[in-house]
């Protein structure tokens, strides 16, 4: 499994509106076949801070998510929502094995 964090700090005027975007995007990414988990984070001392945990099964997965039409609309609405530019830190699962990130109550399924 190839996972990806994405930390986001958002304006404090648009934090609704970067979430239901992000959500909107999640509910989307979950029908990828290469995407596992695609949650959406909100700190709960900080609203502004987000942090979007996407599972992936194979690192080309996350490419060919960055070529969707809704990975695009998301992109090009929350840029101006951010209050700092967002980054990303790369992952590989050790514990659990591929199957532990298949829930069949996972949302969005």
């Amino acid at each position: 499994m190839f996972i990806v964090q994405v930390c986001v700090r958002v304006k404090e005027d648009q934090v609704e509106a970067f979430r239901e975007a992000s959500e909107a995007n999640a509910r989307e990414s979950l029908k990828e076949p290469g995407v596992a988990r695609f949650d959406v984070l909100q700190q709960e001392d900080d609203p502004t801070r987000f942090v979007l945990f996407e599972v992936y099964r194979r690192e080309e997965d996350a490419a060919a998510h960055k070529e969707t039409a809704h990975y695009a609309t998301w992109r090009d609405s929350v840029g101006d929502m951010m209050a700092e530019p967002r980054y990303s830190v790369k992952y590989r699962n050790r514990f659990p094995g591929e199957d532990g990130f298949d829930l069949p109550e996972h949302a969005g399924r």
